[in-house]
């Protein structure tokens, strides 16, 4: 009895994850569920979209979800996240200064940051050897490419890419400047083999396409994997992300999802995390056992200009939502 009075308090139960698919190293669930006594499930999501509408439906039964920057501001917005002060874990003096305080959450009171990185596209070498540095590669595809290019399933993205492609700003309300995105994603359509945010690794990697609008990361672990890709750094701009950990509004286990946040956050665990992953890390890595480097990692470390996605207007939003779907009609 004296030995259980002296033990730290931790959280019961169990704690579920709707994570990115893939994106939590399973190592680090076996020891956060040995070290706790908590049992973990993790679900996985492709889209920022597919997260915001679980959480939209209540009663998600989801104690921690993981959603970008601009859908973490749409999601406090719509009071679907708990307020978990956190300013006050111990994960928030790990985290670097530069992604405190931001906008999609100014008082840090809802979301500690996972992961940051880019999107763009990656292309198989064995597919096609020419440049890559404008996103002309990829909108307007060269005579390699016709007809072997992918997208994602979403516009989240893409739209974003396209506006920078055009320089036409995020957020526009214009219709006519979106008239322009939706222009030159109708001139790719046909060279576009699939709209899909599944199997990209089989479908770029076997060279079934020779281009795909994909995260940095995940290209990293495909080539590291032996696939034959590179990703492009277009001089127009690559689209940014960042990946933070909230707590659905209603969550049953809020302590243990405060928990895992600490323990993620870790110097030691989000080193193992950073070199599972392969995205950025937005809080203190052990550089001595961290293995990504410009040298080796090139994906990680842009040489262009990064605009990242910011949560629009509805009037701007529903441009995009039009664009999207009169797209894919």
């Amino acid at each position: 009895m004296a030995l259980a009075l002296a033990l730290p308090a931790y959280a019961e139960g169990t704690l579920n994850l709707y994570t990115w698919s893939d994106s939590i190293a399973p190592e680090l669930i076996e020891k956060f569920e040995a070290e706790t006594g908590i049992d973990v499930n993790v679900d996985g999501f492709n889209s920022n979209e597919d997260a915001l509408t679980k959480l939209q439906a209540g009663s998600s039964g989801y104690d921690i979800v993981t959603p970008s920057q601009h859908f973490v501001k749409i999601m406090i917005d719509e009071g679907l996240l708990e307020n978990i002060n956190a300013m006050e874990l111990a994960a928030y003096a790990q985290v670097d200064e530069k992604w405190k305080r931001q906008w999609w959450d100014p008082t840090n009171g809802y979301s500690i940051p996972l992961a940051y990185g880019t999107a763009g596209f990656a292309v198989n070498r064995d597919v096609y050897e020419g440049p890559i540095d404008s996103w002309a590669t990829y909108f307007t595809p060269p005579e390699e490419l016709k007809g072997k290019v992918a997208s994602l399933s979403y516009p989240d993205e893409v739209v974003g890419a396209a506006q920078l492609f055009l320089g036409v700003p995020f957020c526009s309300e214009d219709k006519a400047e979106m008239k322009k995105v939706y222009d030159l994603l109708m001139a790719q359509k046909p060279d576009v083999a699939a709209y899909s945010s599944d199997n990209i690794e089989n479908r770029l990697g076997t060279g079934e396409v020779g281009a795909h609008f994909w995260w940095d990361g995940n290209v990293l672990r495909n080539r590291n994997d032996g696939a034959n890709l590179a990703y492009a750094m277009p001089k127009e701009g690559l689209v940014g992300w960042l990946d933070s950990f909230v707590v659905p509004k209603g969550a049953e286990n809020v302590e243990a999802a405060k928990q895992f946040i600490d323990f993620m956050s870790t110097e030691e665990n989000a080193t193992i995390q950073y070199n599972y992953y392969a995205h950025s890390s937005p809080v203190k890595l052990d550089l001595e056992k961290a293995k990504y480097t410009p040298e080796n990692a090139p994906e990680l470390f842009p040489t262009v200009p990064v605009e990242f996605s910011k949560a629009c207007s509805p009037a701007a939003q529903d441009l995009v939502t039009k664009v999207w779907t009169d797209l894919l009609q």
